[in-house]
């Protein structure tokens, strides 16, 4: 593919009002695949990478997703500067980024391709359920042991933090995820990280909700981000509520009192 068609490509994916180059170096790099400057809205490709186009593709979507970021912030910054990033590979760029490849797969411009290998197939099954979900399981019944010990140990008047620190050597945080995730009683099909991240969801619903994304095959990054924001649009919603209350209260204690200024007036005026 040539930078033209790259291009295009990006934007068949998902248009950009922020004009954008993509340049093939003809280089290759051990450090990067590619590159995104920000100031000049530039994608570098490393294109000697890359044995395939499909390589090729996934890291210029991986640099596209930086100039769609790039936009976004220019958009709520103002045209006259350029955002500069502390860290740019955050749980939202990871969330945009995989939400691009799943655009470009149904659109038939990429594909991860594990059904081109035979072999590669086959691991991954194996990989899912004899470790991943086998993983999941034994962690499950790990937790309901350390609830059966944190029992034991109440009963026998022990300290349960002293048990977990100098008996089993766990940290303390890991201990509390373990009995976390088996009181949550989730698909161990997930593997026993995702039923962590799961787990730690409060409100029953969206937990439900972030088990099938996860089993659907969204990625972690792009649940985690999901469930932030649908956290953060509760919080401005709860915020908005408060505010309303308190303003109608005001409003009502000034009529009151505007009731009240305007019958004094009035028995001034007798």
């Amino acid at each position: 593919m040539n930078q033209d068609q790259i291009k295009e490509l990006l934007l068949q994916i998902e248009d950009t009002e922020l004009d954008f180059t993509v340049t093939l170096t003809g280089k290759e790099s051990k450090k990067v695949n590619g590159l995104y400057k920000p100031d000049t809205c530039e994608i570098l490709l490393h294109n000697k990478n890359f044995s395939n186009d499909n390589q090729l593709i996934y890291t210029a979507i991986h640099e596209y997703t930086h100039h769609l970021l790039n936009e976004e912030q220019i958009a709520r910054n103002g045209s006259g500067s350029r955002p500069r990033y502390s860290r740019v590979h955050t749980n939202a760029f990871w969330a945009r980024f995989h939400g691009l490849l799943e655009a470009a797969e149904r659109q038939g411009l990429y594909r991860i391709g594990i059904e081109t290998s035979p072999e590669l197939e086959a691991l991954t099954e194996t990989i899912r359920t004899k470790y991943l979900e086998q993983n999941g399981i034994l962690m499950q019944e790990f937790g309901q042991l350390l609830i059966q010990a944190h029992e034991l140990c109440r009963a026998a008047g022990i300290r349960y933090e002293d048990y977990i620190d100098r008996v089993l050597c766990l940290p303390r945080a890991a201990a509390a995820s373990i009995a976390k995730v088996s009181a949550a009683h989730l698909n161990p099909a997930m593997g026993y990280e995702n039923m962590k991240l799961v787990a730690g969801i409060a409100d029953e619903q969206k937990r439900s909700t972030a088990a099938q994304e996860i089993l659907s095959g969204k990625s972690p990054d792009s649940v985690r981000f999901m469930m932030k924001r649908k956290a953060a649009e509760t919080d401005e919603k709860t915020r908005l509520e408060k505010e309303k209350t308190r303003l109608e209260k005001t409003i009502s204690q000034l009529s009151a009192r505007l009731e009240q200024v305007e019958a004094s007036l009035a028995h001034m005026q007798e």
